[in-house]
């Protein structure tokens, strides 16, 4: 990747950061604040709109509602240093001889990334072609595809026939994401995607979410599994308040 467009990435990073903190955001603002034109942030929010990330509005743009959530390329630029640390701490939780289950997410493909580097001896069984294909890369691994309906925003599978194929295999481990936790549970803007990760967590002994700081709260469509279906979150510092105290109720363990 060349400078412009490493400059780019980090651009719109900014952007969608922005638009975690804030409803709203103005172009004159957004120049500004990143030291470029206001038509540079134009054909930024442009890429972003066209992608699902935002919409936009006269002068700016606004935060997608929770039902229209960016497609996984969109969110993989997004909190990467939070969700590299995530995925370095869960990686130490992976020994050689373990059966995985992966699903799809930004963070869940940073964790197969690390692996794809270095894992070794390891079984994995996974929804998601672009993790299939980053750990196909490595020769010590050994990669079950689930079959199903393919979803293209996500680069996953669902359906019926994805959640039967679950049910005949037992995994070491499930490490899932979401698009948000809350007191009720892991939630999810899919009900599709809902489904394949509860049958994951319902098939692993050791069930771990992998979700960074701006997920804590956050409400989507359905909430796909109650906080007692996981074992462990794994983020990049400890929620606090009402969540923190419902984790500690159902027993889920924070490594952050």
């Amino acid at each position: 990747m060349g400078r412009s467009a490493r400059n780019k990435v980090a651009r719109q990073k900014r952007i969608l950061e922005a638009l975690q903190a804030n409803a709203a955001v103005r172009v004159g603002a957004l120049a500004e604040a990143l030291g470029v034109s206001g038509e540079t942030i134009r054909r930024d929010l442009a890429e972003l709109g066209n992608e699902g990330a935002v919409s936009r509005t006269y002068g700016g743009a606004v935060a997608k509602p929770i039902l229209n959530e960016p497609n996984w390329r969109v969110r993989h630029g997004a909190f990467q240093e939070e969700r590299l640390q995530i995925a370095h701490r869960a990686r130490a939780l992976i020994s050689p001889g373990d059966i995985l289950m992966l699903e799809t997410g930004s963070t869940v493909m940073h964790l197969a990334e690390l692996l794809a580097e270095d894992g070794d001896d390891l079984t994995v069984i996974t929804s998601s072609l672009e993790v299939a294909l980053t750990l196909g890369r490595n020769g010590g691994i050994v990669v079950h595809l689930c079959p199903g309906i393919l979803d293209t925003r996500e680069a996953c599978v669902t359906g019926a026939e994805t959640e039967s194929f679950l049910q005949r295999y037992n995994a070491s481990t499930a490490f899932v994401g979401s698009t948000g936790i809350t007191n009720e549970g892991l939630q999810e803007s899919h009900t599709g995607l809902a489904a394949v990760k509860c049958q994951m967590l319902a098939r692993a002994k050791k069930r771990v979410a992998l979700l960074d700081h701006s997920k804590f709260d956050q409400v989507s469509l359905v909430t796909a599994c109650p906080l007692s279906s996981i074992d462990l979150l794994v983020s990049d510092r400890a929620p606090g308040g009402e969540l923190a105290s419902a984790l500690e109720r159902a027993g889920v363990d924070i490594l952050g």
